[in-house]
């Protein structure tokens, strides 16, 4: 095996390792978390029934005569609850009494009331007025009967006459830890796979143009006569050829790089809140929260799914070199279709779409990019104007060899920190209606539609307020 091998398999096997040892943090600290999650609303839970025992509580003595019955009557509930993958069916939520001495006067599954608990942790601290939690299997070889408890000093005129201990089976939430760990992997064995893909291409790129010299040699010495201009043209061709696939390389693995960095950093937002909303809606909550955070996750993942469908959009548009398909295309015709398609965004704002376009005005270029471009130029506009507003499409000659379709808005227009920004992959600003930022490709696509195009974009403050985007075309 050569040294160059030697050395991109150690790079490959040092970054494999990496992504290795960031799986298993995230993984191994994801246990803790949901068990963090859990006993915080055991903590609630178990001052919640303290509150209630201290109620019935009559001259220092406990009373708990009432939580059997309550207790059967909740066992014996039916539940049909579907939380996401999980069908939850029944309660697990266990409870039990125990005494100032630490003896057990109720507990809900009736199997150890009159048992010394004076010895656990979560009632010998509760006993003393701090803070008491275990966790303890109920077999003792199976780690799968785990199960938590905390526990709440009761008191009565000031003094600690018992504690409620209040638990909850590991297992009961452990289906969202397995699931959680099993997309991890999943999307983290997904990444190593394809960045190695990557990396194998790209190192064969970064090999190829190194080949162009051993022609050039071989072309010398197929040469029957010396004639040097020959040799120094065909040279500089090779040279070119060499320079410009290594630049298309280098960019390409930049490119990735900045890609998967700017998805990660957009990304991280939005599962983030998914996640936080999933483990709220495990615990018990009145219908119009729970409504609340169902729509959070269903806005959330909306927002992921346009943010991965533009971003292939646009990764798909900046790997090509030169129009696919060119042909004779009516702007004019173009604009009339883009306006059609943005009336129903516009008419849910309560935004006015007008249009000054002048005669047949014709290009050369691709029809379905350019319509691309100009509804997103548009939606751009629809989203920064305010309620009542206009936004004025127009079209005309800037010149003998170009044409100008600009689009302006009413809103509050462009702070000047982020006129050379805006066109930039990601970059967004907050829309004024929503406070929402988009997912900050649109503006992004236009302009590499602009360049395949020959052309150029820009965004601007104008005259009187709003901003106003304008996309130059060559003439036909």
């Amino acid at each position: 095996m050569s040294t160059r091998n030697r050395v991109f398999l150690g790079i490959l096997m040092i970054y494999v390792l990496g992504v290795a040892f960031l799986l298993y943090r995230i993984i191994d600290d994801l246990d803790l978390r949901y068990r963090e999650s859990a006993e915080e609303s055991l903590v609630e839970t178990s001052h919640l029934l303290a509150s209630l025992i201290e109620r019935e509580v009559r001259d220092g003595a406990l009373r708990v005569e009432t939580l059997g019955p309550a207790f059967q009557a909740l066992y014996a509930r039916p539940v049909d609850a579907r939380i996401y993958a999980l069908h939850k069916t029944r309660v697990e939520l266990r409870v039990y009494v125990t005494d100032a001495r630490g003896r057990v006067v109720f507990d809900s599954l009736g199997r150890d009331t009159g048992a010394d608990y004076s010895h656990w942790r979560d009632v010998r601290l509760a006993l003393a007025g701090q803070y008491g939690a275990r966790s303890t299997r109920d077999i003792e070889d199976d780690p799968r009967t785990s199960v938590m408890y905390v526990a709440a000093p009761i008191y009565a005129q000031g003094a600690i006459i018992g504690a409620v201990t209040v638990g909850k089976p590991v297992q009961s939430f452990g289906q969202f830890v397995v699931a959680a760990r099993r997309n991890i992997l999943a999307i983290g064995v997904g990444s190593v796979v394809a960045v190695v893909v990557l990396a194998v291409i790209v190192s064969v790129w970064l090999v190829r143009p190194f080949a162009f010299f051993g022609e050039y040699v071989r072309y010398v010495r197929a040469q029957r006569s010396l004639n040097p201009l020959r040799l120094w043209r065909r040279a500089l061709r090779l040279i070119a050829g060499a320079y410009q696939e290594m630049r298309d390389t280098l960019a390409g693995r930049h490119y990735a790089s900045e890609y998967v960095q700017a998805l990660t950093h957009e990304i991280k937002s939005p599962l983030s809140a998914i996640r936080g909303a999933a483990e709220l809606l495990q615990e018990p909550m009145p219908r119009p929260e729970r409504e609340r955070f169902i729509a959070n996750i269903s806005r959330e993942s909306r927002r992921i799914q346009e943010l991965v469908d533009r971003l292939l959009a646009l990764s798909a548009l900046e790997t090509r070199h030169r129009l696919e398909r060119v042909e004779t295309v009516d702007l004019r015709g173009l604009v009339a279709q883009a306006l059609q398609a943005a009336e129903p965004a516009a008419s849910r704002r309560r935004v006015a779409l007008a249009c000054a376009a002048g005669g047949t005005v014709k290009v050369e270029g691709d029809a379905f990019l350019l319509t691309c471009a100009l509804s997103n130029l548009l939606e751009n506009a629809i989203d920064f104007s305010p309620e009542g507003g206009t936004v004025e499409v127009g079209l005309h000659l800037a010149s003998h060899r170009t044409v100008e379709v600009s689009v302006r808005d009413r809103g509050p227009g462009v702070p000047e920190y982020a006129l050379d920004k805006v066109f930039e992959k990601f970059y967004s600003l907050a829309r004024p209606h929503s406070g929402k930022k988009g997912t900050g490709l649109g503006l992004a696509f236009v302009a590499e539609v602009a360049e395949l195009h020959r052309g150029r974009v820009s965004l601007t403050n104008a005259p009187g307020g709003g901003a106003i985007a304008r996309l130059e075309l060559p003439r036909d």
